[in-house]
């Protein structure tokens, strides 16, 4: 990472980079690569069951795009993607998914004199800005939604993703449900074309860039705010409710989520219906083959996922992340008897 994060972040990664060193050396240590999104809680994990079991995991934080590649190459156990793959693109890989975590994707500024959550914003504003469209802080659309907020005559420097990522996704989503013309014109997708701002590689990278260009405005999963005290918008969702990002937010977006019902666990949780969801609320998805080469890695793989469903609860919700509800888990756990070694036996059972 590029810049330097504070207290529990700070942890988290020195303990994240030390089970990497590990990895190289350990032959039973797990290999995975992906999204951004869900580092902070993984590294978190990883610390503890490595403690506890011994056996280390070496993940690559590079975002959702490389992580589908990666598995798709084979050169990892499993991938991690914030933005889902749909059923008939998992058949055609021969892959499977399942959702990890839940959190929610926050707007973050550098606004002088702008304090966490003292400013608000609606998708339709922030479409406008990442559109070039809205140019500075004193805009009368930002200012009609702070009355007796003193925004400066301040240039807005939009930052946005420049890798492949799910974040990406997730928030292109969102703002191309909010205006009809950024759907046209960026559209959604973990890349798009954009049409105003400076990139950065990473929730590090945006939350590094935001945090040093005065007037800017970006977007990263709230713990990298929240650890990096970057000061965060509110947001009017989709009952027109202004709510703030906090756990209590991304429970009631995710409150109403039918995963029985998803074909391949394809779930997308962006601008849910309820007063208190916060409208950029997202899973974190993991992707492993139903047949692997490899049947010993992801069994690996899959009772350290199962120790994080059963025994990370708590480590989750401290960073404001949303547990998989037991059903949920009981589902994920039931589809695992479809992954197969080559003997046609499944890598895992409880």
């Amino acid at each position: 990472m590029n810049f330097q994060p504070k207290n529990l972040l700070k942890g988290m990664v020195a303990a994240a980079a030390a089970v990497v060193m590990v990895g190289a050396a350990q032959a039973a240590d797990i290999s995975g690569a992906g999204a951004t999104f869900p580092y902070p809680i993984y590294a978190k994990w990883a610390e503890a069951y490595k403690a506890k079991t011994g056996v280390g995991l070496n993940y690559q934080s590079i975002g959702s795009g490389g992580g589908i590649k990666q598995i798709k190459a084979k050169t990892v156990t499993f991938g991690a993607s914030d933005m889902p793959l749909k059923a008939e693109e998992l058949k055609e890989a021969g892959l499977q998914q399942f959702p990890m975590i839940m959190g929610g994707v926050v707007p973050v500024v550098n606004v002088k004199g702008i304090a966490p959550g003292q400013i608000q914003l609606d998708g339709p504003t922030i479409a406008k800005i990442y559109l070039g469209q809205i140019a500075s802080w004193d805009d009368p659309a930002i200012k009609a939604q702070n009355p007796g907020l003193n925004l400066p005559k301040t240039s807005i420097v939009p930052v946005y993703r420049s890798d492949g990522s799910g974040t990406n996704f997730l928030w292109t989503t969102y703002l191309s449900k909010e205006d009809k013309e950024f759907a046209e014109r960026v559209g959604a997708n973990t890349s798009v074309q954009w049409a105003a701002g400076l990139g950065a590689k990473g929730n590090e990278g945006v939350a590094n860039m935001v945090k040093l260009t005065d007037g800017a405005i970006g977007y990263v999963e709230y713990a990298y705010a929240k650890q990096n005290t970057l000061t965060y918008t509110k947001l009017k969702n989709h009952d027109g409710k202004v709510v703030s990002p906090e756990i209590k937010a991304f429970q009631a977006a995710a409150a109403g989520a039918d995963w029985a019902n998803a074909p391949g666990f394809y779930l997308v949780l962006v601008d849910q219906p309820g007063a208190d969801s916060w409208p950029i609320t997202g899973a974190s998805f993991i992707l492993v083959y139903s047949q692997p080469q490899d049947g010993a890695a992801v069994a690996e793989a899959l009772k350290f996922f199962d120790w994080a469903y059963n025994n990370g609860q708590a480590a989750a919700e401290q960073l404001d992340y949303v547990p998989m509800p037991a059903a949920v888990v009981a589902q994920v756990e039931k589809s695992w008897s479809t992954v197969k070694a080559a003997d046609g036996k499944p890598v895992w059972s409880k």
